[in-house]
């Protein structure tokens, strides 16, 4: 019976930041806030008519009209600040609370939904958070399965030993790790869609960059410092973790820009005019990987702390000699991710056709500006409900909309990969 309940879905991305400032209290800021509104019913993409998504602002009538015509029978939306207020909505039986992602913040605007939920959700890891939990959504645990992996892959086309990431504490480490890589990419262990980063590329280091660094270590306690490699290709790993057992779904292949900051997702393979040899040592990758990180995954305190989605992010790059490998386990994102949700995008378009799906974000332009812009230019095409071509925004369009997601399938879908046009 559990399985026809409803699930409840909650778009909270800023998760990770949550989990590193560990309190219930935890908020983000007004721009984040901003953004989480904007794209808060991105999870009705996974959500069954019957299912729940909680929303800051319940979407427009012409947008639930927009979603059927692309054959999508919306979800029921409820108002986060309803929550409390809702008697009937509080002890009607729930399946699962299914948030972007787990954090102490996430289960305290939960917490008043659980005793509805399903036995089988209360006996799960993420029913309750523990302090333990923290240490999953970090960076040094990814980099702990990394070394785990890495010995169980061919050595010739993987990350050699000398180039694995390493943790640090101080400046001095980061400065010997920089005088024996060059450049060096130094990331935060609690940050997620290519945030939380910061490039070094030139000597001496500018006491700025010096700032941003060492502010990193002194919020979180350290950073993980990896060499900046060649890269040539970014693709994610997908699976579902259920009582222990690790599930893989798919690939997604994303694209980050020179910040490393996340762009979008590839919709059904690589686009037709990428290099040969690098589309074919990316589709062999899940083979030589999947089963090898599946007994890593099972064997680590993930299946004891955690019970949901989430996603592998690997990094495909040139070595010194121009011969293609890869880093199997860059990060994991310990949530739904946007990897997952253009799996579920994909099946929008027609199964013959490329796209993207691309995110949106510039503080000169809203998001309504360039959806005109974009419906001129790629006027929607649809063919037994599905999108043959052309522009569609994912989540509702209005004047003071900051935050955009879309999908464009087009002969050429590099077109609108530019930052954020």
């Amino acid at each position: 019976m559990a399985e026809k309940l409803p699930d409840i879905y909650l778009f909270n991305p800023t998760c990770e930041y949550a989990v590193a400032n560990g309190l219930a209290s935890w908020q983000p800021n007004r721009l984040l806030q901003k953004m989480e509104e904007d794209l808060g019913m991105l999870p009705l993409f996974f959500a069954r008519p019957s299912d729940v998504v909680l929303v800051k602002k319940i979407p427009p009538a012409d947008y639930q009209e927009a979603l059927e015509k692309i054959g999508i029978a919306p979800p029921r939306f409820i108002q986060i600040s309803e929550i409390a207020k809702n008697d009937t909505f509080l002890n009607e039986p729930k399946n699962r609370l299914l948030p972007w992602g787990w954090s102490p913040a996430a289960h305290r605007l939960l917490e008043p939904l659980k005793l509805s939920c399903s036995k089988e959700f209360q006996r799960s890891p993420v029913a309750n958070w523990k302090p333990e939990y923290r240490k999953i959504y970090s960076k040094k645990f990814a980099l702990g399965i990394l070394k785990e992996l890495l010995p169980l892959l061919p050595a010739d086309k993987i990350l050699p030993p000398r180039l694995i990431p390493q943790v640090c504490t101080t400046k001095p480490e980061i400065e010997t790790l920089i005088r024996k890589w060059g450049k060096v990419m130094v990331k935060a262990p609690w940050s997620s869609s290519g945030r939380g980063l910061q490039r070094v590329t030139k000597t001496p280091v500018v006491e700025k960059v010096w700032e941003k660094v060492l502010g990193i270590i002194s919020d979180q306690g350290y950073a993980i410092t990896e060499p900046l490699l060649n890269k040539v290709l970014d693709m994610a790993l997908e699976f579902e973790l259920i009582k222990g057992k690790v599930n893989f779904l798919g690939i997604s292949r994303f694209l980050t820009d020179a910040k490393g900051q996340y762009q979008g997702n590839f919709l059904n393979g690589w686009p037709d005019n990428m290099d040969l040899e690098t589309v074919k040592f990316a589709e062999k990758l899940p083979e030589m990987i999947i089963k090898p990180l599946l007994t890593v995954l099972e064997n680590s305190l993930l299946p004891k702390f955690y019970e949901g989605k989430f996603g592998v992010d690997t990094l495909i790059f040139r070595d010194e000699k121009n011969d293609l490998r890869v880093n199997p386990c860059l990060e994991i994102n310990v949530k739904q991710n946007m990897g997952l949700l253009s799996l579920e995008l994909e099946k929008l378009i027609s199964p013959e056709k490329k796209g993207i799906f691309k995110t949106f974000y510039n503080p000169e332009k809203p998001f309504l500006e360039l959806k005109h812009e974009m419906e001129k230019e790629h006027p929607l095409n649809l063919h037994n409900k599905k999108i043959e071509s052309g522009f569609f925004p994912i989540m509702p369009v209005v004047e003071n909309t900051n935050f955009g997601a879309f999908i464009l399938v087009s002969d050429k879908p590099y077109l609108s990969l530019s930052p954020n046009k």
